[in-house]
């Protein structure tokens, strides 16, 4: 009987060592996890709120798509294949829907 109640403090001690060095371990995870995240996001420009921002979407096929995209202040039309993704042109601005030709008008 006395075996048995040496052998119960070191099973409790050991099991309390392997909860603790378990913590230590979550808890170096989640810094690194964090720091990791800092050093993307000032690699990347700075903040999230750099992240280009879709403006419109056409699609032209099954798979291929026109779409104007605001990057950094500027806005740029890609051309979006399966295969590719091309710049069309930059900064590029929509019309004034005022000086558009309505339809039904017979005018060009």
């Amino acid at each position: 009987m006395s075996e048995t109640a040496a052998a119960s403090p070191s099973l409790s001690m050991q099991l309390l060592s392997t909860a603790l060095a378990l913590g230590l371990v979550l808890l170096l995870a989640w810094a690194g996890l964090r720091l990791l995240k800092r050093l993307q996001t000032s690699r990347a420009g700075g903040s999230p709120s750099t992240a280009p921002v879709v403006l419109h979407s056409v699609s032209l096929g099954p798979r291929e798509r026109l779409v104007s995209v605001r990057h950094r202040g500027r806005e740029y039309l890609l051309g979006v294949t399966p295969g590719a993704i091309s710049v069309i042109d930059a900064d590029v601005r929509p019309a004034p829907l005022d000086s558009m030709p309505e339809a039904g008008r017979g005018r060009p």
